[in-house]
């Protein structure tokens, strides 16, 4: 279960140059508003049935293409896929033609959770996705919990309609429902919509048996309205330094090697130098492709694949790519810590967890402490007669600490108390993180900290 949500503090860097004037066909590109939108659930939920339904465009690991997931016959990579449709009115201003949906298929199996948080930190929107049938599920409550700690904006995907009776159907689904808000009223996302689907109606036999992949997926155009409605427009800022999240790597013969992932910052260009700091080397980009379509840059928020020469693909598998000079290794941090309030455990200073950055996880130890104030609030707390009351009010305290961003200002100048665990309650604590391995990652940072 996760044990913290840390936020890594950092000195700002300076901005680099505005990259230069695109082509014309990239100025047309960029007219294109890209939304990265992840798709998490408990495994068997059917969320590649969903990205199948929802895209009509494939990347190369869409759809569970890996030979191994197709013989487990589940999800056990990222999967990307997109779609194309008209802007919402809320982002029609005219900056922008039309809107690109780029879907991250996470998997839903609980030993690929580190690949769920690396898949979670690159997505402006999540769609929760749920089996009708069977309600909320182990790993759909770990994907919850994860959504709280990265993601502001949600949207619950009943999915396998068909598979209620008719006769019953309108009567279970809203007990279902029901439960559902029920749950979601001790989150965040209390109010977050729902929208009921058959992503592949008559399951996989019914799909197996016909040509045409199945009977028409049902309540798909009432899911993209919702998610329409739903979105905002995220910053896009091409400018200060490049971020490039790789997710896969792969060798293409006579051509090179082709690294794919999403721009996190900054922005990217044909010709331009990038660097690999887990490497330690610098490579040029020779062509760029979003979803097989050729392209000269690409700036924050892009999915895409960048090809480079004389880099072997086996040296990296995930990672990052850079402004050259931009990232450097972390082995110990300052951090604003936050107890994840569904782990039931203390965390104690000392203690091993597993930090992720990104697609990164390494092993690393914290020391807690916190403001002299912050500590007195929690020992009058432990104080309280009332024993129901004060559990009441340290749920509802939890609640609204979920609900405010990490501090992101460290006073160096005041006094600090050692604590030996983290404070359940307390909206403000901090902790020196220390970790087995060197991590390469642009600071600030977020990182989640499991056990």
């Amino acid at each position: 279960g996760s044990a913290t949500c840390v936020r890594t503090l950092g000195l700002k860097m300076s901005s680099d140059d505005p990259p230069a004037q695109a082509t014309a066909a990239t100025t047309l590109r960029a007219r294109t508003l890209n939304i990265n939108i992840g798709i998490l659930g408990h495994v068997d939920s059917g969320k590649t049935s969903l990205s199948r339904a929802l895209s009509t465009m494939a990347s190369t690991n869409a759809f569970d293409k890996n030979p191994q997931s197709k013989e487990r016959g589940i999800t056990l990579d990222l999967g990307f896929s997109s779609f194309v449709t008209s802007l919402p009115a809320q982002l029609d201003d005219g900056a922008f033609d039309q809107m690109q949906v780029t879907l991250v298929d996470c998997p839903g199996h609980a030993s690929l959770i580190r690949t769920i948080i690396g898949g979670a930190q690159i997505i402006d929107m999540m769609l929760l996705v749920i089996d009708v049938t069977k309600g909320i599920q182990t790993q759909t409550a770990e994907c919850l919990v994860i959504g709280e700690i990265l993601n502001d904006t949600l949207i619950v995907v009943l999915n396998k309609l068909d598979m209620l009776p008719e006769a019953s159907r309108a009567d279970k689904l809203e007990k279902m429902k029901a439960r559902i808000r029920k749950t979601l009223s001790t989150t965040k996302f209390a109010d977050a919509p729902m929208v009921a689907v058959a992503a592949r109606p008559g399951g996989a036999e019914t799909a197996a048996n016909d040509e045409a992949g199945g009977a028409d997926a049902v309540g798909v155009q009432d899911l993209i309205q919702e998610l329409k409605s739903r979105i905002q427009l995220p910053e896009r800022r091409p400018d200060g330094p490049m971020h490039f999240a790789i997710d896969h790597c792969f060798p293409i013969k006579g051509q090179g090697t082709v690294l794919t992932g999403t721009v996190l910052s900054g922005s990217l260009k044909i010709g331009q130098e990038i660097e690999f700091p887990e490497l330690k080397q610098t490579r040029k980009i020779k062509s760029m492709q979003m979803f097989r379509n050729p392209v000269q840059a690409a700036t924050q928020g892009d999915r895409l694949g960048v090809c480079v020469t004389q880099l072997d693909a086996k040296s990296l598998e995930r990672g990052i790519a850079c402004t050259p000079g931009y990232i450097s290794s972390v082995s110990c941090a300052l951090v604003a810590v936050r107890h994840v309030r569904f782990f039931k455990l203390a965390c104690k200073t000392g203690a091993k967890f597993h930090v992720t950055v990104g697609h990164t996880t390494v092993m690393g130890t914290a020391t807690f402490f916190a403001a002299p104030a912050a500590v007195a609030r929690e020992a009058t707390a432990e104080g309280a007669a009332d024993e129901a009351a004060r559990k009441a009010a340290e749920a509802a305290r939890a609640l609204q600490n979920a609900r405010l961003p990490l501090p992101t200002v460290f006073d160096e100048a005041a006094e600090y108390l050692y604590q030996e665990e983290l404070d359940t309650s307390s909206p403000e604590q901090w902790a020196v993180l220390q970790l087995e391995q060197p991590l390469a990652c642009a600071l600030p940072a977020t990182a989640v900290c499991s056990h």
